[in-house]
């Protein structure tokens, strides 16, 4: 029963995705001749930039996939001798996932990118059918995703199980599907991020603070490469990130379970951690119905965090009955006896613990309450206090939910072990269609302002669309939050699959080894942290440097009669994304190899805890800041200290440059370091025992 409640939910979220498609589309692109002309050509620039980055970007991961593929093969190959085609059951899960993930982001993304300019239109006639628009736009994504990841999941299952008598075995094979995925979301957050804070900070720099010109002004070259940038990181970029948690703690609880010979011999139970995904879709199917707002703008920012409560509320009695219907009563796992009850509670505890760290991150990040506000007074004496006060929420910001992260790690353990760490990572995303609708969402209603702006349109328009807009960059930091929470839980269930899979029951702390692994695993988040954000310096400073270029050599630009080079811009962006990607990639791919090779599973065991330690911190204190930043220049702008234009303006602009990279490149980017180290560890972890073995007898140590 279990399987086909699981495809019939798969079915209905990409039908919710086509359908959605089909309404943004049917919407028609109306006005007068020369709008529709001008309406045309923005748009159709933004939508053939981000399908060039695509493109381009995964020409390389393909490359580089099939190459991954390859030592993957081989590699799992001389492990599992005993298990005809193992190298080939991996390498091809591998290659699915990434597949599928790809395929997520690219229809996702072009969509977003049709819908932006309907949008514009729409706010012509009022706030209301924007939303619906923009909504749609992002429901696309949100449903469309879902739907693939756990249509690949199940069927690779099935297949896998079939095919191999050991199902454990079979398991640990189909972990490569989320590797593959997780592999695209490295490059997809990394690339995608250098290439929109480039852009935007380019934009920002010469032609707000430099030449004194609006956000969006057409006059900017950077401006059409700055909304390529929401698509390719906000939207692809985000959406490979949250389906590589998807399927990644999908991965580590199948693991876990199969070691249970409860779960094992029960198909349903065995397929559990897929069901409660599955089980979501229509959840947020029904929340997404309740979605409509009326004219005023509280209603938006309302309308948005009421689909998180709700679908919050309704997952809880969905999963309840999910899990009453299908897994086993009782079970054992190494010397832990784990029931029913434990293993729902750990899923309700993710579920809800999510909730919480989405609105403390909103409390952070929003300039309706104190912190935020406080960075925008610091502005007054300045861009050095704006930096000052920013970097101190940042730090503060993340006391509360790491504790709420350390509350469901300790009772998820304690009620149901190592399955209830991965259980409340899934249950922490099993609402994921809610929320990647709402954060690519974001992206389109901001796009719509640019293509306002850019058209000339009345200014009820661009009005009608910031409220929007920042309703979006609200629900964007909770997002944020989310995916940060999720990413840990993911990663934390990985680590515990990757001790099951060696054979691992207890660390020791005081191993000379695991505390040395330790130490060199808190580096790597900083050092991760440093390559990413130096990318973004050095792209951001090709596109000053072009858009300088451009305002002294353009005839007429600043008047309006010259038109700027847009698509020089977007090629500065695309080719400094794909260069500046690859440190970052090699460093976060090959450190737990080498490492575990070099020094042994239990020293990896250690990188791994210092990694997802400090990591954690790290991207919720980046995220945060630059959130801040972000909305203490929004909150300025509503005409507080100064408005725009003021000294107090300029100085929180500085500040919200700083933080760009901070929140949309390198806090998100860490999300893929902690997962993808710990699944590369966990596909790997046999062949890393024997390499160690080989390495340590050939030196005689």
């Amino acid at each position: 029963m279990a399987i086909y409640i699981i495809f019939a939910c798969a079915a209905v979220a990409l039908l919710a995705a086509f359908i959605y498609a089909q309404k943004v589309l049917a919407v028609p692109i109306e006005g007068k001749p020369e709008e529709v002309n001008r309406f045309k050509e923005i748009s159709g620039a933004i939508q053939e930039g981000a399908q060039a980055f695509l493109v381009s970007e995964y020409r390389y991961v393909g490359i580089f996939c099939l190459f991954f593929a390859v030592l993957l093969y081989l590699a799992v190959g001389q492990v599992y001798k005993d298990v005809p085609y193992s190298g080939v059951y991996s390498a091809v899960a591998f290659l699915l996932g990434a597949f599928t993930s790809s395929l997520a982001a690219f229809l996702g993304m072009n969509i977003a990118t049709r819908g932006n300019v309907r949008t514009t239109i729409k706010a012509r006639q009022g706030i209301a059918p924007a939303f619906k628009v923009a909504f749609h736009s992002g429901a696309v994504m949100g449903f469309g995703l879902c739907g693939l990841a756990v249509f690949g999941l199940i069927c690779i299952c099935i297949a896998y199980s079939r095919f191999l008598a050991d199902i454990h075995v079979a398991m640990e094979l189909v972990a490569g599907f989320g590797l593959g995925g997780s592999t695209v979301a490295l490059f997809g957050r990394v690339g995608g991020g250098i290439f929109t804070k480039a852009a935007d900070v380019g934009a920002d720099l010469v032609g707000k603070v430099e030449a004194g010109i609006p956000e969006d002004d057409p006059r900017n070259p950077a401006v059409i490469a700055d909304n390529v940038g929401d698509n390719v990181g906000d939207i692809a970029g985000m959406g490979a990130d949250l389906f590589g948690s998807l399927a990644e703690a999908t991965c580590a609880a199948l693991v876990i379970g199969a070691s249970a010979g409860a779960i094992s011999n029960s198909v349903e139970a065995l397929y559990y951690p897929i069901l409660v995904s599955a089980v979501g879709i229509p959840v947020c199917l029904i929340t997404a119905f309740m979605a409509k707002v009326g004219d005023k703008a509280t209603d938006v920012e309302k309308t948005l965090k009421l689909q998180l409560i709700i679908s919050t509320v309704l997952m809880t009695l969905a999963v309840y009955f999910a899990t009453r219907f299908t897994m086993v009563p009782e079970f054992t796992l190494g010397a832990k006896v784990i029931t029913q009850n434990g293993v729902l509670t750990s899923i309700l505890s993710g579920l809800w613990g999510g909730l919480l760290i989405g609105f403390v991150t909103e409390y952070y990040t929003s300039h309706t309450y104190s912190p935020v506000r406080e960075v925008a007074s610091a502005s007054k004496t300045g861009s050095a206090t704006n930096i000052i006060y920013g970097l101190s929420l940042g730090y503060k910001s993340t006391v509360v939910p790491v504790l709420v992260i350390a509350l469901v790690v300790y009772f998820s353990w304690h009620f149901a072990g190592m399955y209830g760490i991965a259980m409340a990572a899934i249950g922490m995303i099993s609402t994921i269609a809610v929320g990647l609708t709402i954060d690519a969402y974001g992206p389109v209603s901001d796009n719509a302002g640019g293509i306002a702006e850019m058209c000339e349109l009345e200014k009820v328009v661009r009005t009608r669309t910031d409220i929007l807009d920042a309703a979006g960059n609200t629900t964007a930091a909770i997002g944020k939050g989310f995916a940060i929470g999720s990413a840990v839980l993911t990663g934390l269930a990985l680590f515990a699959a990757f001790l099951t899979t060696a054979g691992i029951d207890s660390l020791n702390l005081l191993s000379p080894l695991v505390f040395a692994g330790l130490l060199a695993g808190t580096a790597l988040p900083m050092l991760f942290t440093a390559q990413t954000m130096r990318a973004v310096g050095v792209a951001a400073f090709a596109m000053i440097e072009e858009v300088r270029h451009q305002f002294k050599t353009i005839p007429g630009i600043m008047e309006g009669k010259g038109k700027p080079d847009y698509k020089r811009c977007v090629s500065i962006s695309t080719a400094a994304a794909l260069k500046e990607m690859i440190a970052p990639g090699v460093l976060v791919m090959a450190t737990p190899l080498v490492f575990g090779i070099l020094f042994g599973i239990e020293a990896l065991a250690g990188l791994l805890a210092g990694a997802i330690a400090v990591g954690l911190v790290m991207a919720i204190s980046s995220s945060n800041s630059g959130g801040a930043w972000d909305n203490a220049k929004k909150y300025i702008e509503t005409g507080v200290h100064g408005g725009k234009g003021s000294e107090t303006h300029k100085a929180a602009v500085v500040g919200d440059t700083v933080g760009d990279p901070m929140k949309d490149t390198s806090g998100p980017s860490l999300n893929i370091l902690m997962k993808l180290m710990a699944i590369l560890s966990l596909v790997f972890a046999p062949f890393i025992k024997m390499a160690h073995v080989w390495l340590v007898g050939a030196l005689g140590f």
